[in-house]
């Protein structure tokens, strides 16, 4: 950094300490975040060390590690051990500042382990039987070019409950509404029934799909605690008695990205105190599905306040984009006003098509043969995460990877992406103002089906965590 900036940034900082009220920390921080948002500060430029800076204002070390501290939480700047902190460039921006996207467009040499993604079959094949068959089929096609009600032709909505249906719940086709995937789903539930400025709970680390929408729609995200298993239901208690929050939304079954599973008695507990505060859940199974024998939604405990989200992209083909949602009666019309806002039914062609899967048991078929090869790729390469803390689930297509110290998630994932490997970190996750836990999120189900590709990929993660190559040596 230039000397003039420093004496401009230790001017303003003193002035803020003076004039601001609250925690000294806090008003070094809101006042350096003013002068990096305009572009005093530039992205790249190395702030004054901690004890320097201390001593120019007069105030502890502590309160300057304190303020640069929240702002490398809020994604501002990167601390670089042995190096200095540093304004974040806009190329290392925090993704979900950047905004949600399903596909990178990645180079052609990079190998992308940040996503979950279908993993291709026989799907390919059997698309050309079902179109060929359609083309034989007239009056069906004929239904395709008109338009349909917006919940979905009756015959598509059974076999969405077929879809849901599982165990001891056994959902009823005039409480599935068809969307256009589970994205589209979640989008035309929170329309729906939430309004800009509501509170929404949802894990600490959650779907970047929910960030973005949220984000556009206005809605307010509040944190909740997790543990393994997932959402702490004494958690989402306390955040209700100090605000008004509207409703939940959460993924109780490979819970993405901690791969967590939420008990029947952690499940009970949870609508215990949904039912208590009056929220409304929104529950999302687009991973769910990958376990057969999961446990009951919480749909099947609480079904007079529970939407479920569920879908085909991660079984069958994320492509079709089909998806279903199951709510409960008095809600179905006002989600469905949601759907004819956004898009006004369901693309007939694709729900036509999965429809006929699900009923003659393609689609369940697929399903194993994706279950089957996730299970191949990760045996595969677990063997090579070994002395790694991680977290996983047999039917899970990720493992959700600690960065062991002094290291931090995005100096891995920088460092991978040089030697051209994606991967996730805990950031693009984060929701609230606790702190963003060190870990990455690296996928077996990349769309590549060259086994040597994925063996090298985890190689090079599990090296690089390791240090074994000394990858982040300034």
């Amino acid at each position: 950094m230039a000397v003039k900036p420093i004496i401009d940034t230790v001017s303003m900082l003193r002035g803020a300490l003076e004039s601001g009220q609250g925690a000294k920390y806090k008003r070094l921080a809101d006042a350096m975040e003013i002068r990096i948002l305009e572009g005093s500060l530039e992205g790249g430029a190395k702030l004054p060390p901690h004890r320097s800076l201390a001593d120019r204002l007069g105030v502890t070390i502590g309160t300057v590690s304190r303020a640069y501290a929240e702002l490398e939480r809020m994604g501002l700047v990167v601390a670089r051990v042995g190096d200095g902190t540093f304004v974040r460039q806009r190329d290392l921006e925090r993704r979900r500042d950047a905004g949600f996207s399903n596909f990178v467009e990645e180079r052609a040499e990079q190998y992308d382990m940040s996503r979950n993604m279908h993993i291709p079959g026989m799907e390919t094949e059997l698309l050309a039987q079902s179109l060929q068959d359609l083309a034989r089929d007239p009056r069906t096609l004929g239904e395709l070019a008109l338009y349909t009600p917006d919940f979905g032709l009756p015959r598509y909505r059974r076999a969405g409950a077929l879809w849901l249906a599982h165990g001891e719940f056994q959902p009823q086709a005039e409480q599935v509404l068809c969307v256009n995937g589970g994205q589209h789903g979640l989008l035309c539930t929170l329309m729906a029934l939430l309004r800009a400025g509501d509170s929404l709970v949802t894990e600490q680390l959650t779907y970047p799909g929910l960030i973005t929408a949220a984000r556009m729609l206005g809605i307010k995200l509040l944190g909740a605690a997790m543990d393994a298993e997932g959402l702490i239901p004494e958690s989402l208690d306390e955040l209700c008695r100090y605000n008004r929050v509207s409703a939940i939304y959460c993924s109780p079954t490979l819970q993405n990205p901690t791969t967590g599973v939420l008990s029947a008695r952690r499940r009970e507990a949870l609508v215990k105190v949904c039912r208590e505060h009056n929220l409304l859940i929104i529950e999302d199974e687009a991973h769910a599905v990958l376990v057969a024998d999961r446990p009951l939604p919480l749909s099947h405990y609480a079904p007079e306040r529970s939407v479920l989200i569920a879908s085909l992209s991660k079984a069958v083909a994320a492509g079709l984009r089909v998806g279903y949602l199951h709510a409960p009666a008095p809600l179905v019309s006002r989600i469905a006003a949601g759907l004819r806002a956004s898009c006004w039914m369901a693309t007939p062609l694709a729900m036509e098509l999965a429809s006929r899967w699900i009923e003659d048991g393609i689609a369940g078929t697929l399903l194993e043969q994706q279950i089957a090869e996730i299970g191949r790729r990760k045996a595969l390469v677990q063997g090579l995460l070994e002395g790694l803390n991680y977290r996983t689930h047999p039917q899970c297509p990720h493992f959700w990877i600690e960065v062991p110290e002094p290291w931090r998630a995005s100096d891995v994932a920088a460092d991978l992406k040089l030697k051209n490997y994606l991967i996730a970190t805990a950031e693009a996750f984060a929701v609230g103002r606790a702190a963003v836990p060190q870990f990455v999120r690296a996928s077996v189900s990349n769309a590549s089906h060259d086994d040597l590709l994925l063996l090298q990929g985890f190689q090079t993660l599990g090296n690089s965590l390791r240090q074994g190559n000394e990858p982040f040596a300034e």
